[in-house]
């Protein structure tokens, strides 16, 4: 991801923001106007449907139900990725041609809220309340700054992890009872490595999902031992916590799994064979067109657990620009992309689950078992918690230290005591 132009093109956007005096606005404001009057486009950025002819016609479907409410509107996607989202959005606000509606995820809220970019939702009756009674509560504080709400869940990113039935009974251990502690989870890796004769790896006893950067996996970790990496914006793993979990990931790399190990098709290397155990996403497939049922079969999921039970949550959540001339119908757009129907579609084809209240009876949810256990698990949801405004840039800083820390070139303490200090 090219986080220095984006983050370059951030900064000097913000002076536009604050002046409001960019020349891009096209639309007069339909704002307070009749929906079946309002006439303009609405541009939406979204990396929630795939820029192919499947995920084109699943995006139709939402602007048909838009439609409904304001026939006249035009809608204008940008089907973004989340490599290429924050750069597409600096770009639109320092040419002053924003967006009406942005879909971002975990830790985007916090950076752009606190420059103005995004439209408190309470206008609009959003409110920690409304969250828990129609959406997954895990997320309220990742669409939270300064006491207000500026994004609304549309589906929950999950993460599990899966074992091999058959490599823990070859390797004599019970696979009813996984490990979940990172001790546990450490000595048994070891036990389900496999090398050849030159000691090279041949089967990775634990997959971290981890290929080149670590902030993922240091985030999930260090949440099972009951400590969050941010609190209230601040830091919280320059700490004993924070140290032994970063010590435990620089011991498993190239012990039992090879660093930068992937492989071609991009997939969790559990559900490959190519690991014994490993992080997970949200979703299998289990047909003769995924992995088949034979693999489905031999797999158990389960939970890390250092003493806290956790799952990490990450998940597509989407705002209103402050400076869209169509908030309303914005809004409206929003209510349209979260109906059940269309938010199935969504968790559908990027292996998530719908964030909304029964989740776990979702059409996902029932398609495959791993979609049902994290969809299950979604109680025990983390992530980074309440982000700093410079996450952003830190998310980078964080990939690059702790790798830095892990393959021996730096100092892990001195790593997470300068993250800490860049937090600030």
């Amino acid at each position: 991801m090219r986080r220095g132009v984006g983050l370059t093109l951030l900064a000097a956007a913000l002076s536009v923001v604050v002046s409001s005096c960019g020349n891009g606005v096209i639309d007069k404001s339909t704002d307070g106007v009749p929906p079946a009057e309002a006439t303009g486009t609405l541009r939406v950025l979204i990396p929630s449907f795939p820029p192919s002819t499947k995920g084109r016609e699943a995006f139709q479907k939402v602007v048909d139900d838009f439609h409904k409410t304001y026939p006249k509107m035009k809608v204008e996607p940008d089907f973004a990725t989340y490599k290429n989202l924050n750069e597409k959005m600096s770009t639109s606000i320092a040419a002053g041609i924003p967006y009406d509606v942005m879909v971002t995820g975990v830790g985007w809220i916090q950076p752009f809220a606190s420059k103005r970019i995004f439209e408190d939702l309470g206008r609009y009756g959003v409110t920690p309340d409304f969250i828990r009674e129609k959406s997954t509560p895990a997320l309220i504080p990742a669409v939270t700054y300064d006491g207000k709400l500026y994004g609304y869940p549309l589906v929950a990113d999950a993460r599990a992890v899966a074992l091999r039935k058959s490599a823990f009974l070859e390797a004599g251990l019970d696979p009813d009872k996984p490990p979940t502690s990172l001790a546990d989870l450490k000595a048994d890796a070891e036990k389900l490595t496999k090398r050849d004769k030159n000691g090279n790896i041949t089967r990775s006893g634990f997959d971290l999902a981890s290929a080149t950067g670590f902030r993922q996996s240091f985030t999930t970790f260090l949440a099972s031992t009951g400590t969050s990496l941010y609190v209230k914006g601040q830091p919280n793993f320059d700490n004993k916590q924070g140290l032994d979990t970063l010590l435990w990931i620089k011991s498993m790399i190239n012990n039992v799994q090879p660093y930068g190990q992937t492989n071609a098709a991009q997939q969790p290397l559990v559900l490959t064979g190519e690991a014994a155990m490993g992080i997970v996403n949200g979703g299998v497939d289990c047909s003769a067109d995924g992995i088949g049922q034979k693999n489905c079969d031999d797999l158990k999921f389960f939970r890390f657990d250092s003493g806290k039970e956790i799952e990490y949550v990450g998940g597509d959540l989407a705002s209103i620009g402050s400076r869209s001339r169509h908030k309303d119908a914005a809004w409206a757009f929003i209510q349209s992309l979260t109906t059940p129907a269309n938010l199935d579609m969504i968790a559908k084809l990027n292996k998530k689950v719908p964030a909304y209240k029964d989740a776990s009876n979702s059409p996902q949810a029932k398609s495959n078992p791993l979609s049902q256990f994290v969809a299950d698990g979604l109680v025990y949801a983390v992530n980074e918690n309440e982000v700093p405004s410079n996450w952003l840039e830190m998310r980078g800083n964080f990939d690059i230290q702790l790798t830095q820390a892990v393959l021996g070139q730096k100092d892990p303490a001195k790593v997470l005591h300068n993250l800490a200090g860049q937090s600030r």
